[in-house]
């Protein structure tokens, strides 16, 4: 049965979008996966199921947020192997702003088009920049990830699909832990 890593968008930011892990966990195994490990609050997790498509397994774990706790939770999925992948094409990418600035990885849910890779390029005059790597984000920042323009809202407006960030240390330490390097 295939290993999937899926990476949840916006969860355990405030308090009406709640999901305490250890719960879901459960809840997940009770819906047929296998396997369930989180890594830390924000909506990490890994899981074993007899579903092999991602478009499938992402549903699936929507649904079951939806209906648990009554809101919406785009969720990305990927395989333990892309993201090893990902983790080492990001680390090959020489860094676009001064030493010190943090990085980030932007998950995409969907296609980023040739449209969104130009508008994402385009912000030259700012202490962010971001890049395309394979179907996700590299996203460095000069300042606080929550008062950066081009993160949040306006990342995801412009990649024109849902994102779900993640710190370039945490994408790390995932990778440590779940991928098949």
């Amino acid at each position: 049965m295939p290993r999937h890593l899926a990476f949840l968008r916006a969860v355990n930011l405030g308090p009406t979008r709640k999901v305490p892990m250890a719960e879901l966990r459960e809840r997940l195994g009770a819906a047929g996966f296998t396997d369930v490990e989180t890594h830390i609050q924000t909506g990490n997790i890994a899981l074993t199921s007899r579903m092999r498509s991602q478009a499938k397994v992402e549903a699936a774990i929507e649904e079951l947020l939806l209906e648990w706790r009554d809101f919406e939770v785009p969720t990305m999925v990927r395989s333990p192997a892309e993201l090893a992948g990902l983790r080492r094409a990001v680390d090959a990418t020489a860094p676009l702003l001064a030493e010190g600035a943090r990085r980030y990885v932007a998950f995409a849910k969907g296609e980023v088009g040739t449209d969104a890779r130009a508008a994402l390029t385009a912000y030259g005059d700012t202490p962010e920049r971001s890049r395309v790597v394979g179907r996700d984000i590299l996203l460095e920042i000069d300042s606080e990830f929550h008062t950066a323009k081009l993160a949040g809202a306006k990342l995801e407006r412009l990649a024109g699909t849902p994102l779900t960030a993640r710190d370039l240390k945490v994408v790390r330490a995932l990778d440590e832990k779940w991928s098949t390097t």
